[in-house]
């Protein structure tokens, strides 16, 4: 099991990929959203702004997202790590149950250009 600290250098790693992608992924990646990333085996959850293609004003909480995010993201430790390090699947993760996305359906299509 991954540290908080480990999830929040996960989260930074993200948002550094996303300010470097081009193309499509960079237009999906441009979303003016809120953001929340639960992670479970540690009880917190971090939130934060997707805007202009990076994670900005992240912060972390206990307990389960405080407020309603546009983007909601909920998984375990491990498999945050193991996503923004490129050794699991997005879409096999998210069909296998390990990870899951809500979002409002404009939203969800954006972002399968990222997934």
């Amino acid at each position: 099991m991954a540290n908080a600290e480990e999830c929040r250098e996960a989260l930074e790693q993200l948002s550094h990929n996303l300010a470097k992608a081009t193309g499509d992924v960079r237009t999906a990646a441009g979303l003016d959203r809120s953001l929340s990333c639960r992670i479970t085996d540690l009880d917190l959850t971090f939130t934060g702004q997707l805007r202009a293609g990076s994670i900005q004003d992240v912060e972390q909480h206990p307990g389960g997202p405080t407020e309603k995010a546009d983007i909601r993201l909920t998984m375990g430790s491990d498999d945050l790590l193991a996503l923004v390090g490129g050794r699991l699947n997005f879409a096999s993760a998210w069909v296998g149950g390990r990870i899951k996305l809500e979002a409002g359906f404009r939203d969800l299509l954006r972002l399968r250009t990222l997934l």
